[in-house]
């Protein structure tokens, strides 16, 4: 089978191409055979969840054995050894984009079970005389968390549909109900949450959906989750792989054991060099932008959470300090012009700002406070050429995992459908 994923056509020949992928779709029909059925009691695993306003949460699984049926009664079975009877109210199985009620399903078969309470992924739906559980698979627990809190910068609700505590939290606790990997936890404060994922990825993922759908929200710097094992306090790491040309890695690697990181592999790789690392997960917040930046755009980058080790101590990386805007206006190509040569800026000229607004990254390790607000003074004499055109440079413009990376302890970043904004907790 031949074909193009962008221009989206399959076929048996590559000469000939099309304007559909069913020839794909015919080939897995054709050669994939279809899962063996086991006979034996009931047994289903619940490898996800769902969750609907209507039939509140969904269990979906793979029917390991046996057959299930709608309108009766059979035992969970949980992570404790107990047993608690339940009854299947309505089976569905996964036709093309949506589901398709049914009153029956086999083994092999992946459906959706509503109508039960009080399960957890792991769980096995088994026979009411005679449950066998299956091996519990095991979710990962949170490694990173973030303080989640509402909008109360000076440009609170002027973007957002959902700008208030009462929504913020709502739909928090929503996300529980199906992310299972996901954890959210009350503050003193009643506009603050701490929500806990498995890592930047993770609770971005969760910020963007929030932000796509019409909410407003700050988010403060990740912070990893730290344990105490036998007494040794013990942080995750991860196994960092790099694919770099040779002549930067050495930037890569210089990087990377600033921030604690044991470099384990070294080895050619076609044109590039391939490099492991193992490093504590808080070295990886904002190494991926210091990286790119290092090597031109052109490391290649990936990581996986080894599990928890020693707490290595603090890093020794010398960190800029930001631009922070005095003032509250729209930004001028002249007050920018004058500034260009004491750092990098994030912001347009004509772009609203806001005291307290993070706009730019300083060349040195203090933060400096400025005035981008400040106009040209005009006089009624001019000469010819006196004026120098303004030159100002692309603004730098970040995602929002490299914001999430980028901010500070005593930052937020502020999220709203339309812009992100980085801004200082307390300025004065």
């Amino acid at each position: 089978i031949y074909g193009s994923a962008k221009n989206g056509w399959m076929n048996t020949d590559w000469q000939e191409p099309t304007d559909t992928i069913i020839p794909l779709l015919d080939a897995v029909i054709e050669s994939i055979p279809e899962a063996p059925y086991r006979e034996g009691s009931p047994q289903m695993q619940i490898t996800s969840l769902d969750f609907s306003s209507f039939t509140g949460r969904i269990a979906i699984g793979r029917v390991f054995k046996g057959n299930l049926e709608e309108n009766k009664d059979y035992m969970l079975c949980k992570a404790d050894g107990s047993s608690k009877k339940v009854r299947i109210k309505e089976l569905h199985v996964f036709e093309g984009m949506g589901k398709a009620k049914v009153s029956k399903v086999r083994s092999g078969d992946i459906c959706a079970i509503t109508g039960i309470e009080g399960f957890e992924i792991g769980d096995t739906i088994a026979d009411l005389e005679n449950p066998e559980p299956l091996p519990r698979i095991k979710v990962d627990q949170p490694t990173m968390s973030m303080l989640f809190t509402i909008n109360n910068s000076p440009f609170f609700g002027k973007e957002g549909k959902f700008v208030t505590s009462r929504h913020l939290r709502d739909r928090l606790y929503k996300e529980t109900e199906k992310n299972l990997a996901l954890r959210v936890e009350d503050t003193e404060s009643e506009d603050k949450f701490n929500v806990y994922g498995r890592g930047i990825l993770h609770l971005s993922v969760l910020i963007e959906t929030m932000r796509r759908e019409g909410y407003e929200l700050q988010v403060g710097r990740p912070q990893v989750i730290l344990k105490e094992i036998d007494g040794v306090k013990c942080e995750p790491y991860e196994t960092l792989v790099i694919d770099v040309p040779e002549e930067l890695s050495s930037k890569a690697i210089n990087l990377v054991t600033l921030r604690k990181g044991d470099l384990l592999v070294m080895e050619p790789k076609g044109d590039l060099q391939h490099l492991e690392f193992d490093i504590p997960s808080r070295g990886l917040i904002g190494l991926r932008n210091k990286l790119l930046t290092a090597t031109q755009g052109e490391a290649i980058i990936n990581h996986r959470l080894r599990g928890y080790d020693t707490y290595k101590g603090e890093f020794n990386e010398v960190i800029n300090g930001a631009i922070v805007s005095s003032e509250s206006g729209k930004a001028t190509a002249y007050a920018i012009d004058r500034l260009q040569d004491r750092g990098k800026f994030f912001i347009d000229p004509n772009e609203e700002i806001y005291k307290g607004q993070v706009v730019g990254e300083n060349s040195r390790q203090e933060d400096m406070g400025v005035n981008l607000i400040k106009g040209k003074k005009l006089t009624n004499v001019r000469s010819s050429g006196a004026d120098d055109a303004v030159k100002i440079f692309p603004k730098i413009d970040f995602s929002l995992e490299e914001c999430m990376e980028y901010i500070r302890d005593d930052e937020y970043l502020e999220v709203t459908p339309k812009n992100l904004r980085m801004r200082k907790i307390n300025f004065r």
